[in-house]
């Protein structure tokens, strides 16, 4: 069983990112299952002072969770062409020694906008970031949902079929490199 941790960079309640997220798991290959991270809004500003004294607990288990999983599938919106401040703080906390757990893990990358041109830009930075950390992003399968609002209904369920299929190649390339890795 190919165990995957699900985070969205997004603590907006109607976030298309998170509803990305939530749309995978019905589209997962066999022999897979998503658990969901949701607790980045507990998480602290990170703080050097504090990780000497040791992680708060909300970091612990997050760090445990990226640990235990065998890929990542993380969901970003794009803010001022970047990531959002709460991931990039998320992954700054998790990264730090002893044994940060990204290292050789395999991530797939998605994100979804209002705007027409989806997330490529969060993207990118997001791939630099975990390249530095030694995580596999899934080469070439870029899962970038633009004009969002057109592809999910009141209640946040994905309806646009191209979206669908390319969610579920996303998933099954995820799920074979994770494999291969383990």
């Amino acid at each position: 069983m190919i165990k995957i941790l699900g985070i969205s960079g997004s603590l907006r309640r109607a976030s298309f990112n998170t509803a990305l997220l939530h749309a995978a798991p019905p589209l997962l290959p066999e022999g897979a299952s998503l658990e969901f991270h949701a607790g980045l809004r507990d998480i602290p500003p990170y703080d050097e002072d504090v990780r000497q004294a040791g992680f708060p607990a909300v970091v612990a288990e997050l760090r445990q969770s990226v640990r235990d999983a065998d890929a990542l599938l993380i969901a970003t919106p794009e803010y001022n062409r970047s990531i959002s401040g709460v991931l990039k703080n998320a992954i700054d906390w998790v990264s730090r020694p002893p044994d940060q757990p990204f290292n050789g893990k395999v991530v797939a990358i998605m994100g979804a906008s209002p705007g027409a041109l989806g997330t490529g830009l969060a993207h990118y930075h997001l791939r630099q970031v975990l390249s530095t950390l030694g995580a596999y992003a899934v080469p070439g399968a870029e899962m970038l949902v633009g004009n969002a609002a057109t592809k999910f209904d009141a209640s946040g369920a994905l309806t646009d079929d191209p979206t669908r299929v390319h969610l579920q190649k996303l998933l099954n390339q995820l799920v074979v490199l994770a494999g291969r890795l383990r």
